[in-house]
């Protein structure tokens, strides 16, 4: 019979002879327990501890814009300059300033929180027991918010509200069905009976790219948790070796940035050619009104 003794570690770092972390669970350990399915989980206690760190940091560091900016102040408009160069091509100048700060609030809080699972004691310090002689973490106290694929469903839902939200208020319904179903064909330069074969595959296809479109929120959701979640088991699987720390930097730094990405050429494939759909449509009513 094995001897169980219940207790706490405090240790931060793993060491070859603790195989019980080499692999952590796909579910979020529960720090509070309500009842009724709802709790307060590990990675939302990490979610919410990063998130207030953020935001101290940059009213700390920051502060009161000034017109002289300050050395951070420097550094931080730099960053959001960077960031404009790269999302505004994407989204369209109609609805940048819109999008914009969606799309900065994303990058930084997923970046920072794929980042927090680098830090010593993540996933090594919590409650467990002991079977001979050798001591298994069983609850966790602190875990990734985005390696939990409870935490990228609601980013992701976030990302899909936001999006909706803003095709419909700067490209409309009008300019929606006409990117998802209209006819795209040149009807001057297309033979007469293909043009109507032409317009049915169109709505086929726009069909489908409704559902495309109706998983987005999953399609994101298990991009960032299975990335995230693999290097969390890559890191307690190698004990964590200091040499993946790095890989994993990367790795963070390229899922923050794909997820945002992406949330912006979503809007963007609505909203970046509203221009040019209004200029046909004046171009359209001047032939029609000759």
């Amino acid at each position: 019979m094995s001897r169980v003794k219940k207790l706490t570690i405090f240790s931060l770092f793993l060491t070859a002879t603790l195989p019980s972390f080499a692999a952590v669970s796909p579910s979020a350990s529960k720090l509070v327990d309500f009842g009724n399915g709802w709790a307060i989980t590990n990675s939302m206690a990490t979610g919410w501890f990063v998130s207030a760190v953020i935001i101290l940091f940059i009213l700390g560091v920051v502060g009161k814009p000034q017109i002289l900016p300050g050395k951070a102040q420097s550094i931080f408009e730099s960053l959001l300059e960077a960031l404009r160069e790269l999302f505004e091509p994407i989204v369209g100048k109609k609805a940048f300033p819109a999008v914009f700060p969606l799309l900065v609030t994303l990058f930084i809080f997923i970046l920072l929180q794929n980042w927090s699972g680098l830090l010593p004691g993540v996933g090594t310090i919590g409650w467990g027991h002991e079977v001979d002689g050798k001591f298994h973490l069983t609850n966790p106290w602190i875990r990734p918010f985005s390696a939990d694929f409870n935490s990228t469903i609601a980013l992701a839902l976030v990302s899909f509200g936001a999006f909706l939200i803003i095709i419909f208020k700067y490209a409309g319904l009008k300019l929606i069905l006409w990117d998802l179903f209209g006819n795209k064909a040149e009807k001057k330069e297309t033979p007469g009976w293909l043009y109507p074969i032409l317009a049915l595959v169109f709505v086929i296809v726009g069909l489908i790219e409704v559902f495309s479109i109706s998983i987005r929120p999953f399609t994101l959701s298990v991009r960032l948790f299975g990335n995230v979640f693999g290097g969390e088991n890559l890191l307690h699987g190698t004990s964590f070796v200091f040499v993946f720390y790095f890989m994993e930097l990367l790795v963070g730094l390229i899922q923050a940035t794909v997820f945002t990405l992406l949330s912006a050429v979503y809007i963007g494939l609505f909203c970046n050619h509203g221009d040019d759909h209004d200029h046909a449509d004046e171009h359209a009513a001047a032939e029609s009104h000759h």
